[in-house]
Order: structure tokens, then sequence, then C-alpha cells
């Protein structure tokens, strides 16, 4: 049978009875040792505390559960109090009141639904708030409550990098058959499309995924597939994807897209790997036909260059000597129109130089009428006029007529040099 509550306060009264303490310097009293020197009355003081005041304690735990036990029996509608000494009061026992215990269970049920509603959103996540189905907003990171069992609050991470990769057999657009292993990576841009607008987003990213890759794959040929067109197929799958996610509305953003290996079926593998093996021979051999041509053709091209410029600086150095005489003859032009005669017999005299300049003879017009003469001027200037030569010198001997006619023509000339052009004696020599 249960224990009541008045049953509970008598025991704790006759536990208090037996069990006393002798507190120092208290006169052989008994004293609860918590009542701070204080003496409880015999006669029903009711735990009141004696003494001056001074030496105060912790409060009766004792006394602390008994008013509440009391307080709780009053809301619940039990009997009235039972007197210090476990005693029955005078008074009669309370109604109990029939709505105490269900509000009471209803405010403990109200403070645990309460509690229930606090949650905490992680850094990398957005909280999708949905109020009976229907969506009512997009939490951000902290600390947030929402009430429970009104509202589903859908977690969704937005920093993950999510991956789905795909091997498939397709039709090319020359009607062979390729094998395409692509893989695709993402992450989910809007929370509230991936969690409402779609019923499985990585589902329908697959089939979407299928979807371009084949309409890629379907318009290329499979020479380009398998070689220098891999790279272009990736973007062309990729902004294709990324049309068909932003359509359906999925939420989802493509990060990147990477086509893993392009190969034919196996039973043409072989001829596949001869083509490929020819194509490489080929662009080597463009390469290695490259690199002769940088190394021949800029040597050709500095020759030729050499050339023009040497063609150049001939004809500048041919028309500049040009303009040069052009612009002698104009000056002896203009001397000749001055002085016509003086200007031939310089011409005369240069002419003449020209011709004989290199010469070690000596030519004199004597007469009109007398042959033209040859002094060997090389051999007079070594030999000797009166005797034999030095040493190993020939020796020249002169008429003397000839040494009188050159003195008289000499000496003619001295006198009237033009008279002696008339004569037409002329001499040059170096």
């Amino acid at each position: 049978m249960p224990v009541v509550p008045e049953r509970a306060a008598e025991r704790n009264a006759e536990w208090r009875r037996r069990m006393a303490w002798n507190e120092p310097g208290g006169g052989g009293n008994q004293h609860d040792p918590w009542s701070g020197g204080g003496r409880r009355g015999g006669n029903g003081g009711g735990g009141n505390r004696g003494g001056g005041g001074n030496n105060q304690g912790p409060p009766d735990l004792d006394e602390a559960l008994k008013k509440f036990q009391d307080k709780l029996n009053g809301m619940l509608g039990g009997r009235g109090k039972r007197g210090g000494n476990g005693g029955k009061g005078g008074g009669g026992g309370k109604p109990r009141n029939a709505f105490a215990l269900p509000g009471l269970l209803l405010i403990v049920a109200l403070a645990i639904w309460a509690a229930s509603g606090f949650y905490l959103v992680d850094q990398s996540e957005r909280g999708v708030v949905l109020r009976f189905g229907k969506f009512q907003e997009v939490v951000t990171p902290g600390l947030q409550w929402n009430p429970p069992l009104i509202d589903d609050v859908r977690m969704v991470n937005v920093t993950r990098v999510r991956s789905v990769s795909q091997t498939q057999s397709m039709l090319t657009q020359d009607e062979n058959i390729v094998s395409v292993e692509i893989s695709a990576q993402y992450q989910v841009a809007d929370p509230r499309g991936y969690v409402l607008n779609v019923r499985n987003p990585e589902l329908s990213l697959e089939n979407a995924l299928d979807s371009a890759l084949r309409h890629v794959v379907g318009g290329t040929d499979m020479i380009d597939i398998l070689t220098s067109g891999r790279e272009i197929l990736g973007t062309a799958v990729a902004s294709r994807l990324q049309s068909y996610l932003d359509s359906y509305g999925t939420g989802i953003r493509l990060q990147t897209l990477n086509v893993e290996s392009t190969s034919p079926p196996d039973a043409v593998q072989d001829a596949f790997d001869d083509v490929i093996r020819a194509r490489e021979d080929r662009q080597r051999t463009i390469n290695q036909a490259m690199a002769y041509a940088n190394a021949v053709i800029p040597a050709a091209q500095g020759q030729a260059q050499r050339i023009v410029e040497q063609g150049q600086g001939y004809r500048e150095s041919v028309v500049a000597e040009a303009r040069g005489q052009a612009n002698r003859f104009n000056a002896l032009l203009t001397q000749y129109q001055d002085a016509p005669a003086i200007m031939r017999e310089r011409l005369y005299l240069d002419a003449l130089s020209d011709v004989y300049g290199d010469t070690s003879k000596v030519m004199v017009d004597v007469n009109d009428d007398a042959p033209l003469m040859v002094l060997p001027m090389d051999r007079l200037s070594r030999g000797n006029t009166g005797a034999a030569g030095s040493q190993g010198g020939d020796t020249v001997s002169m008429d003397p007529q000839l040494l009188e006619r050159l003195s008289a023509s000499q000496a003619d000339g001295s006198s009237d040099s033009r008279s002696a052009r008339s004569n037409g004696i002329s001499r040059e020599g170096r």
C-alpha cells in the first residue's frame, strides 16, 4: 500500500526525536544539527530558532521538503496538514481538484515540447523549413528554434562537393559505337530547389548527364571523340547538362566535368590502335618537317636579306657616282662656256694625264713635221751624262742637236707659253 504524505511527515518527526545530538554549550538539550543553536520546543514550538540569532546555519532540508509536499498535496486536493508533534490538525479534509493533475502534466508536456524545438545549424548547412508541408523559409547557420510537430526542418549541405560517374556505350554521328566514361562534380546552390522541386536530385542528375552525353556524342564523329575532340566533347556536355539542371530547377551547380576515357568496342580495338599509331607517325613526320623548315627558312631569309642589302648598297654607290659625274660635268660646262679655249686645253691635258699616267716614258712633240720622240726618263734619271753609269747601270747618250732643240723649246716656252702651244710642243710626265 503506498505511503501517503501524512504518514511520511509522521515518520520524519519520529526520526528527528530519536536521532538527537548534544550541542556543546547547550546545557545537554537535544538540538537539530541544522537548527543553528536554537532549541525545538517540546510543546509544539514548531522549529523556531532560539538564541541570540548570531549562530544561523543552513536551512532545514526536511522542513523545505515537508513544505513542498504540503503544497503539492494542496494542489492535488489532499488532506490538511499535521501538527509539529505528529498529531492531526483540527481542520477537515480539503476536496481534491480534478483539473490539477492534468494541468500539471500539460505544463510539463509543453515545457518538453518547447525545449525540443531548439536545434543547431552547422556552418556548412542550410535548413529548409516546411510548415505543415508548405515552404516557410531557409534558415542560416546558428542556433534556431521552430515549433516541433508543426515545422519540418531539412538540412542540406551546401559546401560538400558531390560526384557522379557513368560509363556508357553509344552511337556516334558516323554510325560507330564508342564507350565513354565520364564523371561530374557538383554542389548544391539552391537548398529550396534541391529539396522541393525534384523528388530525387541525384537520380535526376544522372539521367540529365546521360541525355546530354548521348546528344553530344550522337553529333560527333568517332575519330574526333577518340583523339583530339575529347576536350571539346567535355565542354559541350557540361554546357548542355547545366542547362538541363537549370530547367529542372534542381538547385545544383555543376563544378567540373571530366571525360575519363573514350574507347572503341573490343572487337575493333586492334584496328583503331593501328589507326592511332599511323596518326602519331604522321604527326611526328610533320613535326620533323616543321623543325627542318624552321631551321632552313631563317638562314635562307637572312642570306636573301644580305643580298638585297648588298644590291641596295651597290645601287646607291652607282647612283651617287653618276650624280657626282653629272655635277662635275655641269661644273665643267659652266667653266667651258666662260672660257672654251682654256677648258679644251685643260681637258686635253687631263686626258693625256689619265692615259700616260702609269708609264715611265716621256713623249715630246718637237715640231709638226718631225717625228714623235720618246725619251726614257727612267733610264736618264739613273745614268750619268758625262761617263758610264754606276755599277750595273746603263749608259744613255744624247744627241747634241736634240739637247739644243730641247733647250730652245724650253726657252721659248718660258718666254711665251701661248706661242709654244701654237707650235704644238707638249710635254707630259710624272
